[in-house]
């Protein structure tokens, strides 16, 4: 059984071929209308004119011909019909050169359609370009051998040279390098990655040679998961591609019946035959819906194509038509507008210089695996901070640690540690923690047989979250909400440097409380969520559009979330929330324009009059004005 990339890839074969011979037959349809003509034009004989227009009519008609009694036998009515029975009257009442034109135009719109809704496929597929068919796989013993990505297992090693695409995704176990991600992520800096780092199928590459761990099989990488989710997308229907589909189906009848009464009113007012037909004709073909029918898919493909570029995973219309309705804005606090790593963000010392705390406190944590220690030594590090010896160092579970350096045993952790050494902790001192925690900081205390100085840690703020904060106010947004299970102090910290309201920080929750929280704001507004899609998934399926920060390599943010953005960059939400606004916009264009057009061209019609050729130049290329007006969104 085909994946869901490589059906696609199929499709678009088929549609290629089926493109070519419409090319093909839309130009014989030109040749016998320029025959047709000009043998008329220029006296020539009546059998050579009636020969251009005949095979003008086939080479046109006879795929719209086909459609139609396709449908027919399945009970169903089509736009093709409609046209097929206004080419043929129009030849019954003497105008074969109408008619042709007609068949000509029609023919000429289908080729172009099918080729600009072709090219929302194509973007699609240039995904699957992306992943190299082989990669260098390294032997236990150490050999290189070129094989197929898809005998790759978990735990392979692969070699990844200068230049060349990352095969599958894996976690670096060897080199340092920087890699493109902007295939991937669509962030244009590349990253820099190192041991432990991961990377993923279909990036670049940079400067140095990496030895990459295999972690996800082709089939299971990112990419391929980035693949099936956009074609599944392509797949499913927005509520305004449904409804486009049940009015097309039906007002194809109405267009129908209209034409007949129409018929029967140019009769009634006495027309001449010849003329009555002739108006019924131009009816029948003013008052097709094609442009109507082709207006919201022409945006909807489009927009998903996009969005799949710049790494903004939409599953499906819905939740792309959706976004632009969302009022209230939901944030989970960790891992999404902070980066859910540990941070020093402030060293206070006291009677000792701040080089010499931080030497001891990152030579004491260094033996220690807790998050808030590993947060001081990298601190250290980066500070170019030369380690010290330690002697007899002892980690206490649930408050810090203790160790010897020089014959001086030092304590690192809590307030609970220090009490129970029998240290001391003044007024000021006690006075410059209470001011850290309120900040939002967890507060680590470092003290000999008195207090050295305080190291204040935090969880710290994204970059990017206050100013695409803003911008979300400035798209429509009208509130934006907190969720986290952090302590309501830390939290109220946050939202404060953000400059989310203190009345909508919601902390202390546990995952069902985010639910409930969700579904109280649902009975007010339409309402997104934004998480990082590990522990927030019920949250995620409970919002009306759910939305995954982050989620390139997390299968459960996937899984979960109707929008699924691959980078941490929260920029990336204010812009599929611009995107989406953006494409109701082109929808309401085109429906606003196709509805128009037809409504004066149908009034022209019955109470004016309106030239066969011009209501084939207005319906044809008002269908076409709607469908490269929804390309558009290829170019954001």
């Amino acid at each position: 059984m085909k994946n869901p990339g490589e059906k696609l890839m199929a499709e678009l074969a088929e549609e290629r071929k089926e493109l070519l011979l419409g090319s093909v037959l839309t130009g014989v349809a030109l040749l016998g209308l320029l025959v047709g003509v000009y043998a008329d034009w220029t006296g020539m004989s009546p059998l050579l004119v009636t020969l251009g227009y005949v095979v003008s009519y086939l080479a046109g008609g006879l795929p719209a011909a086909r459609s139609a009694i396709g449908n027919l036998l399945k009970g169903e009515l089509d736009i093709d019909l409609l046209m097929v029975l206004a080419a043929l009257a129009a030849a019954l009442v003497g105008a074969p050169r109408d008619g042709a034109i007609l068949l000509f135009l029609f023919s000429l719109a289908g080729t172009l359609e099918q080729y600009a809704m072709g090219s929302t496929k194509k973007a699609v597929v240039a995904l699957m370009k992306l992943r190299p068919d082989e990669a260098n796989k390294q032997s236990q013993s150490g050999e290189v051998a070129r094989v197929p990505v898809e005998s790759l297992v978990i735990d392979d090693v692969v070699v990844i040279k200068p230049g060349e695409r990352v095969p599958v995704d894996g976690v670096v176990a060897k080199g340092a390098s920087s890699i493109d991600q902007s295939s991937m992520t669509g962030e244009s800096v590349p990253v820099d990655v190192a041991e432990g780092s991961v990377v993923f199928a279909g990036t670049v590459n940079g400067h140095g040679v990496l030895t990459v761990r295999v972690t996800k099989t082709a089939s299971h990488s990112t990419l391929a998961q980035m693949i099936t989710l956009v074609t599944e997308a392509q797949a499913k229907r927005s509520p305004s591609e449904r409804f486009s589909d049940w009015f097309g189906a039906r007002y194809t009848v109405v267009v129908l019946v209209g034409s007949a009464l129409g018929l029967g009113y140019f009769f009634w007012i006495d027309l001449p035959a010849a003329e009555a037909f002739y108006k019924a004709a131009t009816l029948l073909v003013v008052a097709s819906p094609c442009a109507i029918v082709i207006s919201v898919p022409a945006a909807i493909l489009s927009a998903l194509s996009a969005s799949a570029r710049r790494g903004m995973l939409f599953k499906g219309g819905a939740a792309l038509e959706t976004f632009a309705k969302v009022r209230v804005v939901a944030f989970d606090k960790t891992g999404t507008l902070t980066t859910g790593k540990m941070q020093v963000t402030k060293v206070e010392a006291f009677d000792i210089p701040e080089t010499e705390l931080l030497r001891i406190a990152a030579s004491v944590e260094a033996h220690s695996e807790h998050p808030l220690a590993q947060s001081i030594v990298t601190y250290a590090r980066e500070h170019n901070t030369a380690a010290l010896h330690v002697d007899d160092a002892k980690a206490i579970p649930g408050k810090g640690m203790t160790a010897v350096i020089d014959g001086i045993q030092y304590a690192i952790g809590n307030r609970a540690l220090l009490i129970e050494r029998g240290v001391q902790i003044d007024d000021m001192v006690e006075q410059r923690i209470a001011t850290l925690e309120a900040s939002g900081n967890t507060t680590i205390v470092v003290a000999s047989d008195v207090v050295l100085g305080v190291f204040a840690i935090a969880d710290t703020v994204r970059v990017s979250a206050k100013q695409a904060i803003t911008d979300l106010y400035a798209s429509g947004i009208t509130k934006v909400v907190m969720v986290t299970g952090d302590s309501r102090t830390v939290a109220l910290a946050v939202a404060r440097e953000l400059g989310i309201k203190d009345d909508d920080v919601y902390a202390e929750l546990l995952p069902a409380d985010k639910v409930r929280v969700i579904e109280d704001l649902k009975k007010t507004n339409q309402v997104a969520f934004v998480g990082d899609g590990v522990n927030d998934a019920a949250a995620l399926v409970t919002a009306n559009v759910g939305i995954a920060m982050g989620a390139a390599g997390t299968d459960v943010a996937l899984e979960a979330a109707d929008v699924a953005l691959l980078s941490d960059d929260l920029q990336m939400i204010v812009k599929a929330r611009l995107l989406s606004q953006k494409t109701n916009t082109i929808i309401k264009q085109n429906l606003t324009f196709a509805i128009g057009i037809l409504i004066v061209m149908v009034i022209t019609t019955v109470f004016f009059y309106l030239p066969l050729p011009l209501g084939v130049l207005g319906h044809e290329g008002g269908t076409l004005l709607v469908v490269l007006n929804g390309l558009r969104l290829l170019l954001l």
